[in-house]
């Protein structure tokens, strides 16, 4: 009974899970004291790189203390940091107040879209007083924030498309969905930001050139568009037959039997793995650093190569590891929760 009872029956159980036991806890035993020493104990917050390196035992989280305007907003002008501070929060604010389906409406619509021109202008500048500040010099977690946003948001809608059209009986259609999803998936990420910073620009006519984040977010929208779709598909094939007959019974066209009747299905069915390519995806904008773009990494590694913090670079990128960690455990949080909310099984 109780805890006891629990520990019994879960850990201690048989020979086998008894001796797991003890050794997970002689592991546990050999770990995480020492961590904690290491990360909490004898570590040094406010300190300078000189002070570190003179107190070896523990982490030196001075590093983000001393850079973290830098890590997190980069090259923008530093008086005007409080811009990108206020995009990020009202960014934020607009995700949270999302979550709830009960909000779902046009009046939503109409928010974001607000809220991506304002926060657009914040950003940029050029009105209301505010000085203008180019795409060059953002960086750090709001471009992060800005590639992994509208990169899903416009791929996902495209993958679908996608999806359908590889299983449309029109030839021209199916053709091009299947060349490109395999076409695609066929390439790393890393050759489409190459092409996209590199050869897509010499095939432009003189004197006109396309801002450099916005290559960087065509790229990620395709990649992850192809992924997108082939997941969808499965969803489409595990649709019954009968579901497309029964639309075709009571004289629904194919747009209204996709938009009422398979998608709504289909959609559900896709989520876990859908996010699951999402999540990669956000991951994955940490990349854009092979163009010198810098992104949240590159100016945690622009940090790291300072002479002054050397030395230093497992408690940066640990840090930098923990934001990663806690958007990714919102969006799997945040699609579970949608899975219950969907589940129509008795």
């Amino acid at each position: 009974m109780g805890v006891i009872g629990w520990i019994r029956a879960n850990l201690f159980n048989g020979v086998w899970n008894s001796l797991l036991t003890i050794l997970l806890l002689a592991l546990l035993w050999k770990i995480v004291p020492p961590f904690i020493e290491w990360a909490f104990v004898k570590s040094l917050w406010t300190s300078d790189g000189d002070a570190c390196r003179q107190a070896v035992d523990g982490a030196c989280w001075s590093i983000i203390y001393n850079n973290l305007r830098f890590i997190l907003f980069g090259f923008y002008p530093y008086d005007e940091q409080w811009r990108p501070l206020t995009a990020m929060l009202l960014f934020v604010a607009l995700l949270f107040y999302s979550r709830n389906r009960a909000r779902w409406t046009r009046s939503l619509v109409y928010a974001w879209i607000v809220g991506i021109v304002g926060i657009a202008l914040i950003m940029r500048g050029g009105v209301f007083g505010l000085k203008v500040v180019k795409t060059d010099q953002w960086g750090g977690l709001p471009l992060t924030f800005l590639l992994a946003f509208f990169g899903l948001t416009a791929a996902y809608p495209l993958g679908v498309l996608l999806a359908l059209g590889r299983r449309s009986k029109m030839p021209v259609i199916k053709a091009f969905s299947v060349v490109y999803i395999e076409l695609i998936r066929g390439v790393p990420l890393i050759s489409l930001l190459f092409m996209s910073s590199i050869v897509f620009p010499l095939f432009l006519p003189k004197g006109i050139t396309i801002d450099k984040i916005l290559r960087a977010q065509v790229a990620i929208i395709l990649f992850t568009a192809a992924y997108i779709a082939e997941v969808v598909r499965g969803g489409l094939q595990a649709i019954p037959k009968g579901q497309y007959e029964a639309a075709e019974s009571i004289g629904l066209n194919y747009y209204q039997t996709m938009r009422l009747i398979v998608l709504p299905q289909a959609l559900k069915i896709v989520i876990p793995p859908s996010m699951g390519v999402l999540i990669s995806a956000f991951k994955d904008t940490s990349l854009v650093v092979i163009i010198a773009l810098f992104d949240l990494l590159k100016t945690t590694q622009v940090v790291v190569a300072d002479p002054k913090w050397m030395g230093f670079s497992a408690e940066a990128y640990m840090f930098i590891a923990m934001i990663y960690f806690v958007c990714c455990f919102f969006m799997s949080q945040y699609s579970r929760r949608l899975e219950r909310e969907l589940k129509t099984d008795l």
